[in-house]
């Protein structure tokens, strides 16, 4: 997650554990949908990123499930940095590094951060703004290898409109806290990453009302 810090408790609700560990209920919940999304479109060897990866629930499933990948978490935030290198240590995997400090919505990450034939981000968009999502599209479209790989994973707008009463409540409550975030509409989304010369390549309905988009890097 970026450095915004004036956000309902719905948006990221996360309990501490054992070693450092934090456990949120609504990664646990999509865990299996998203790594079944990546799974089928993920290339089968290469680098892989994860952007604002969170706890660090996810990123233990997609290393395990797709070993062919090189997977590597990243978080600004410190405490949930040291949640993910908890996960990553009790679990012991060949395939995937410590988190990396990295804010998704700044300048400059992509061409750091070079040669990735898959990036990964779960329910951020709503929590940032436009500016700051297009950049974040833009600085992945620059770290993707040709031929690579972006999902975009969370809740959306269809064509300018919320589809669900839970979607109208938690997109008012994300405005009332900042009027610059709150949920941004598909076909939008869809055109950022065209902006930022990628091919659309899929959109995908998910779980709870869910949606996921998915961009290729020319070849």
């Amino acid at each position: 997650m970026p450095k915004r810090l004036n956000l309902p408790d719905s948006a990221s609700v996360a309990t501490p554990g054992e070693d450092g560990r934090l456990f949120a209920p609504s990664a646990a919940r999509n865990a299996d949908a998203i790594v079944a999304l990546v799974a089928d479109n993920a290339p089968s060897s290469g680098k892989a990123l994860e952007l604002a990866s969170g706890t660090g629930q996810h990123i233990v499933h997609l290393a395990s499930a797709m070993p062919g990948l090189t997977w590597r978490p990243s978080e600004i935030d410190a405490t949930r940095r040291n949640s993910i290198n908890a996960y990553l240590a009790e679990a012991a995997l060949p395939n995937v590094a410590e988190a990396l400090d990295l804010d998704a919505t700044s300048p400059g990450w992509g061409s750091q951060n070079a040669g990735q034939s898959l990036i990964l981000l779960v329910n951020l968009l709503h929590l940032i703004s436009t500016a700051e999502a297009r950049t974040l599209i833009s600085e992945a479209a620059q770290a993707l290898t040709p031929g690579g790989t972006l999902i975009i994973y969370g809740p959306f707008m269809r064509d300018d409109e919320l589809t669900s009463d839970g979607d109208r409540t938690f997109h008012a409550s994300l405005k009332a806290k900042d009027p610059e975030i709150g949920y941004k509409s598909d076909f939008d989304v869809v055109d950022w990453g065209r902006d930022a010369w990628l091919d659309f390549a899929d959109m995908v309905e998910m779980p709870a009302n869910n949606l996921a988009i998915i961009w290729r890097k020319p070849a």
